[in-house]
């Protein structure tokens, strides 16, 4: 998967400290994209939109 156009942004949950962050790329057609902050290089989890939002909304949540 060609990962070169990915426009990341951090998490607006992360916090300042250089901890526990992560960001998120959803701009590519088809594909939400997931890396650790602190190792940019060590894997990238790719999940489909349908997938992130309802993620996104059971951690909203609170489940």
């Amino acid at each position: 998967m060609d990962l070169t156009g990915a426009r990341w942004r951090k998490s607006t949950k992360s916090g300042g400290n250089g901890g526990n962050c992560v960001e998120v790329a959803d701009n590519l057609p088809g594909v939400v994209l997931v890396r650790d902050t602190k190792d940019r290089d060590g894997g990238t989890l790719a999940v489909s939109p349908q997938s992130w939002r309802r993620f996104v909304a059971r951690t909203r949540d609170g489940g």
